[in-house]
C-alpha cells in the first residue's frame, strides 16, 4: 500500500471559493462596459431584467436590477445591439459568473431614438396613424381650444397669427407643462378635459427644442388621448424637422405653432378679396343675362306676331268657322241617310204586320185565349173569338 500524497495547504468550502472568485473578479475588472446583443429579456415581477449579452462567440449574463430599470428611456428587447456598464461578479447558489448591470444604451441610435421607435411600430401596429379615421377641420371654427404652456413664445405666435387670419375666432389656453416629469400626464389630461368642452379643434403643442425637451409628445399617454378625442386634433410641435408620435396620431399636422395658426383659422383678406373677386365675376355674368335677354326681347317684339297680335286669332276663327260648316253639312247628310233607311225598314215591317194580313180577308180564330189551327179542335158548346181587320166576332161552337 503506497503512502498518501502530501496534504494540501488549503482546503476550501465551496462557498469559500465562490466569494474568493468573486472578490477576483470584482477587484480585477471593477466597472466594465461590454457590448452585444440582447437575447432572452426577461422583466420580473421585482422590476430586474434578466438577459444575456451575445456576439458570435460567446454570451454573459446580465441582470439590470429595478433601481436602474426604472430610468431607461426604452425597452429592452430581443436583437438589439447595447452596451451594458456594471460589474462581474459571481452567482454563488449556481456558481456563475454574471454581470450586475448599472446602466444600458443601445448601439448606434440614442435611447430616446430607440424608444421612439418601438413605441411608433406598437402604436402603428394598433391602427392609431389609420389616415381612414384621420378627420378634416371645419372651414369656419368658432371656438379653438390650445393645449399648450401659457408662457411659451409658441402660444404667443399662435394667437397673433390667429387673431390677426379671423379676429372673430376664440382661443381658450389649456394650460399644461410641456416638458418635465409628468408633462406627458398633463398634457393627456387637458386634451380630455377640452374635448369635453365642446371645441371646434383642439392644437396641441409647444415651440422647437432637443429631442428631450419634446419628449412628452412621444408618451404613449398623450398619444391615446389624442386617439380618443372625438375633436378634430392639429399637433403644432417643435419646428418642420420635428417629428413626434403626437404629429402621426393628430388629425392634422403642422410643422409650427404659427402653421397650425394659419391651419385653423382661416385667412379674411384672403376670404374678402375671394368675396369681392366673387361679387365681380356675379356682375358681369348679372349684365351677360340681362344683355342677352334684351336681344332676345327686340327679337320678339320685331316678330309679325307682335306687331299684327290679332292676325292670328282672326286666321283661328276663320279655321273655326269652316270646321263648324263641314262638321254641320255632314251632320245633316248623316241624319238624311238614316231617316231614309228607317222608312225603308219601317216600310218592310209594315208589310210584315199581321193587320196587313188581316185586310186581306184574313182573319184569326182563338179558343181561350189559343189560336186554333185545326177544326177538330173545337167542340159544340165552345165559346170562341175571331179576329178581323176591323174588330172581332164572338161566336159558339154547335
Amino acid at each position: 500500500m503506497g503512502s498518501p500524497g502530501p496534504s494540501p495547504s488549503r482546503v476550501y468550502r465551496v462557498f469559500e471559493l465562490q466569494a474568493a472568485v468573486r472578490d477576483l473578479l470584482e477587484g480585477e475588472f471593477g466597472r466594465v462596459w461590454v457590448e452585444g446583443e440582447l437575447s432572452g429579456v426577461k422583466r420580473a415581477q421585482s422590476g430586474h431584467v434578466y438577459f444575456a449579452l451575445k456576439d458570435e462567440k460567446a454570451r454573459l449574463d446580465v441582470v439590470l436590477w429595478r433601481s436602474s430599470a426604472v430610468r431607461l428611456r426604452f425597452e429592452p428587447e430581443d436583437g438589439l445591439t447595447v452596451r451594458v456598464r456594471g460589474r462581474l461578479t459571481v452567482y454563488a447558489p449556481q456558481g456563475r459568473y454574471q454581470m450586475e448591470a448599472d446602466a444600458l444604451e443601445p448601439v448606434g441610435a440614442g435611447p430616446l431614438q430607440v424608444a421612439f421607435e418601438q413605441l411608433r411600430r406598437r402604436l402603428e401596429a394598433d391602427g392609431l396613424f389609420d389616415p381612414a379615421r384621420k378627420r378634416r377641420l371645419p372651414a369656419f371654427p368658432r371656438r379653438v381650444a390650445l393645449v399648450t404652456s401659457p408662457s411659451g413664445a409658441a402660444v404667443r405666435d399662435l394667437i397673433h397669427v390667429a387673431s390677426r387670419r379671423w379676429p372673430a375666432l376664440e382661443l381658450v389656453v389649456v394650460p399644461v407643462r410641456v416638458q418635465g416629469p409628468g408633462a406627458a400626464e398633463e398634457i393627456a389630461a387637458g386634451i380630455r378635459a377640452a374635448d369635453a368642452r365642446g371645441f371646434d379643434v383642439l392644437v396641441v403643442g409647444r415651440g422647437g427644442g432637443s429631442l428631450e425637451d419634446l419628449w412628452a409628445f412621444n408618451e404613449e399617454a398623450v398619444a391615446r388621448a389624442i386617439f380618443a378625442a372625438r375633436t378634430p386634433v392639429v399637433s403644432a410641435v417643435g419646428h418642420e424637422v420635428d417629428v413626434t408620435i403626437s404629429d402621426l396620431v393628430a388629425d392634422v399636422r403642422a410643422a409650427t405653432p404659427s402653421a397650425a395658426a394659419e391651419l385653423v383659422a382661416p385667412d379674411r383678406v384672403q376670404m374678402m378679396g375671394g368675396l369681392r373677386g366673387t361679387g365681380r365675376r356675379l356682375a358681369r355674368a348679372a349684365r351677360a343675362l340681362l344683355g342677352e335677354g334684351r336681344r332676345r326681347l327686340d327679337a320678339a317684339a320685331s316678330a309679325r306676331a307682335f306687331r299684327r297680335p290679332l292676325e292670328r286669332v282672326h286666321e283661328a276663327g276663320l279655321a273655326v268657322d269652316d270646321v263648324a260648316l263641314r262638321l254641320a253639312t255632314a251632320a245633316r247628310e248623316r241624319l238624311r241617310a238614316r231617316g231614309e233607311a228607317f222608312e225603308r225598314i219601317a216600310a218592310r215591317l209594315d208589310a210584315l204586320s199581321p193587320l196587313k194580313v188581316l185586310a186581306r180577308g184574313f182573319s184569326v180564330t182563338t179558343k181561350g185565349g189559343r189560336v186554333l189551327t185545326r177544326a177538330a179542335d173545337a167542340r159544340a158548346g165552345d165559346e170562341l173569338r175571331t179576329i178581323l181587320a176591323d174588330g172581332e166576332v164572338r161566336s159558339r161552337v154547335t
